[in-house]
């Protein structure tokens, strides 16, 4: 098979930032499918330029297969404010590199499926540009490549602005498509359901992997067991991501073509990723008993109803994910559990012992004039998380900051550094409430295997709200969805509940908030929601007690009377868990939206 685009011995630098490349050379299959991951600065945008031939190399050579196609979504760009949807997407306003207006194949029918896969059923074609938001406009540019067909299609951050359906609709959609596609995401998710081999821009080099994030995580940390090159923390770190890999549901996980035997051996003694007894037990010790307590609570944001009559309970060590469409409303229920705004009506009751930290996506004013580790000092000097101390460089080390880039000073960070500044000053605080939104903006898989490391043993409530489907399964217990009705809804599913809801236009069919069964007064169904969570609590407990039993039956298993009590114990754990999903069945039958 001859390769559409060739890298021969190719350098790339740039001045102050430094040599980027070094003598790569590369080879791209017409059908090749490639995630490009690396950390912040690496060099994958300029190895996407270098593709896509925008940009020519130091020295080197790049070739294309003659009258190569390549359509290029790049991180910035600019659409005059007086074009439309119709002229940027069908029009020959704004193409990519050496692209045609091939897409008579789309018509007004194909743009409009297009455009509300990507999360935009409100904008009609004929909607003009400049009022719209940065997101809203790059949305509007991945569509006008999607409708035209190309050899090779480069997309740069693709996700960014996505919700959960909408990563998950151009997942799917870009699995029907012909052609070759390179991608540069953080989205560890999407480079799985995607993406078939991965390559990693690290010292400038490009190691070339098979499989997506999964396997070349798990094909990584072999290759550095076997040449022992790294040292133990970073081993350490890498192992227990294996372990999360390889316990996740098989879908997660592409399957790698180097040996399993020694993937399994290098996650052998690694413990579960998260204790939950033992941290629903710390957490009840710095949080008692009462968390958040919200009782028909109503939320407008301007004039839109966010929530009509919500009563919701959270409590001391849940760890809960919100999912919605862009604009559901997210934001506005972080704000109200972080005491920046109150409800417009019902009550909301706060524990007195809660201290929350609110990691909001707008980057907060820092100390421009101090130095990085000095801005985590202005915080606190050491930091206790969990059963761990650290100080406020290796709190630093965690987040990726190196021992030079310490001492940079926060004005001259980039947009990312300074999104993993504000969260470990935050962290710094030693809340024991966290409400998370978005909080992977702009962190690289590094960084990100390193926050989801740290969030697996800190003791508190957690609140998430974020379109990353990879940590919110991973350091989430539970998922509630917001489909624009007024309502919360519980999804023992998770996201692919979530999903299959609003793919059928759920939100649109949904009984109306305010229409209650007959039979239960408003005081009634406030009760039967509040005992709902209850029974939900309930449940969980007796799944980890049926966990820890089965735990004891395999150290146990040639102790014949052991054996037999424990038998008994798991036979009744199941029998009390039957019962108590009986009566939760029960009790949703009469409350409205479960």
């Amino acid at each position: 098979m001859a390769n559409i685009i060739n890298l021969d011995r190719v350098n790339k630098g740039y001045g102050a930032a430094g040599q980027l490349l070094t003598d790569v050379s590369l080879g791209l299959d017409d059908d090749a499918r490639i995630g490009i991951v690396g950390l912040n600065g690496a060099g994958k945008s300029t190895l996407l330029r270098l593709l896509a031939k925008s940009e020519e190399p130091d020295s080197g050579r790049v070739t294309h297969r003659r009258d190569l196609r390549v359509a290029t979504l790049p991180q910035t760009f600019n659409l005059a404010a007086e074009l439309t949807v119709r002229d940027v997407v069908l029009g020959t306003a704004w193409l990519a590199e050496g692209m045609g207006a091939e897409h008579e194949w789309a018509g007004d029918a194909g743009v409009r499926a297009i455009l509300d896969g990507l999360g935009m059923p409100h904008l009609g074609l004929d909607t003009p540009v400049g009022p719209m938001s940065g997101g809203e406009r790059r949305r509007v540019a991945l569509a006008a490549l999607l409708v035209r067909e190309s050899d090779l299609l480069i997309l740069d951050e693709p996700t960014n602005h996505l919700d959960v359906a909408g990563v998950d609709w151009l997942a799917r959609h870009l699995l029907t498509r012909r052609g070759a596609l390179i991608v540069v995401t953080h989205d560890r998710w999407f480079l799985d359901a995607v993406c078939t081999a991965t390559w990693e821009v690290v010292d400038e080099q490009v190691h070339a992997y098979e499989g997506g994030y999964a396997a070349w995580t798990l094909s990584r940390a072999e290759r550095q067991r076997v040449a022992a090159v790294v040292e133990a923390r970073r081993q350490n770190l890498l192992r227990k991501e294996i372990a999360w890999l390889r316990r996740g549901p098989p879908a997660r996980t592409s399957k790698p073509q180097f040996r399993i035997d020694a993937a399994n051996a290098l996650i052998a003694d690694v413990p579960p990723v998260r204790d939950k007894v033992s941290l629903q037990r710390l957490a009840t010790s710095r949080l008692g008993k009462q968390v958040y307590d919200l009782e028909d609570v109503k939320l407008q944001a301007g004039p839109k109803t966010i929530f009509e009559g919500l009563t919701w309970q959270v409590g001391p060590g849940d760890r809960f994910a919100i999912l919605g469409a862009n604009g559901a409303g997210k934001t506005t229920l972080l704000r109200l559990l972080a005491g920046v705004t109150t409800p417009d009506g019902g009550r909301l009751v706060t524990g007195s012992t809660v201290r929350a930290a609110f990691l909001s996506q707008e980057l907060k004013e820092l100390p421009g004039d101090l130095r990085l580790l000095e801005a985590v000092e202005e915080v606190a000097k050491r930091v206790k998380l969990g059963d761990r101390e650290l100080s406020a460089g290796q709190l630093a080390e965690v987040f990726g900051f190196t021992d030079k880039r310490i001492w940079t000073p926060v004005s001259d960070l980039s947009g990312g550094e300074r999104r993993r500044l504000q969260l470990l000053r935050l962290l710094a605080t030693e809340p024991n409430v966290l409400l998370l939104d978005e909080p992977t903006n702009d962190l690289d898989t590094d960084t990100l295997a390193a926050l989801e490391d740290l969030l697996d043993s800190w003791p508190g409530t957690m609140i998430v709200a974020s379109h990353d489907r990879y940590l919110v399964e991973r350091v989430t217990d539970t998922a509630y969805g917001m489909f624009g009705d007024g309502r919360l809804v519980h999804l023992p599913g998770g996201i692919d509940e979530y999903l299959a809801r609003a793919s059928s236009g759920q939100e649109q069919t949904l009984s109306p908030v305010r229409e209650e069964k007959p039979g239960l007064s408003a005081g009634d169904l406030r009760q039967a929601r509040k005992d709902l969570t209850r029974l939900e609590r309930q449940i969980a407990k007796l799944d980890e007690r049926e966990v820890k039993i089965n735990e004891k039956l395999a150290q146990h298993g040639s102790d014949y009377d052991k054996i037999m009590e424990l038998d008994a114990q798991l036979k009744a754990v199941r029998q009390e868990r039957a019962e108590v999903e009986e009566a939760w069945l029960e009790l949703a039958e009469q409350v409205p939206g479960n």
